[in-house]
């Protein structure tokens, strides 16, 4: 089954600090644009940020996943295993300050995976992970 890219719109704060993040912090290529949004290349995805006036910051939520308290709402992609890797040192070399460093979740079980949390400047949670055997993606 081929795979359609999906298109996710997302509301920043700081329409010029985030677009610079998702450019240069994590290497989105930039498409379309306005005074009030921008388009990215979202590692084959398309990915919109939207600029939203500034609004009291919710409380945060998490859900407890394998010792970790994962921020929701939360967005991202699967990379492949070596990808994983190399995006998570390059970002830990941009001083990215992670929710959760990159590790190993459910090793030795099903599903097992390397994961990473961090924010993008608006506060927007974001997840990137990456199957050993992606065959483990949807596995019980």
């Amino acid at each position: 089954m081929k795979i359609q890219p999906f298109h996710l719109a997302i509301p920043v704060s700081d329409l010029e600090k985030c677009r610079k993040f998702y450019k240069e912090t994590l290497g989105c290529g930039e498409g379309r644009s306005s005074d009030h949004w921008v388009d990215f290349n979202f590692f084959g995805h398309q990915l919109v940020i939207h600029y939203k006036e500034p609004q009291e910051p919710e409380a945060s939520t998490s859900n407890p996943v394998d010792g970790k308290d994962v921020p929701i709402p939360h967005f991202g992609v699967v990379l492949e295993w070596e990808v994983f890797h190399e995006f998570s040192k390059l970002l830990k070399s941009k001083n990215i300050d992670f929710v959760i460093e990159p590790y190993i979740r459910f090793e030795g079980k099903p599903g097992e995976q390397a994961t990473m949390f961090f924010k993008d400047p608006s506060g927007n949670a974001l997840e990137f992970k990456a199957f050993k055997n992606i065959d483990q993606l949807f596995a019980t």
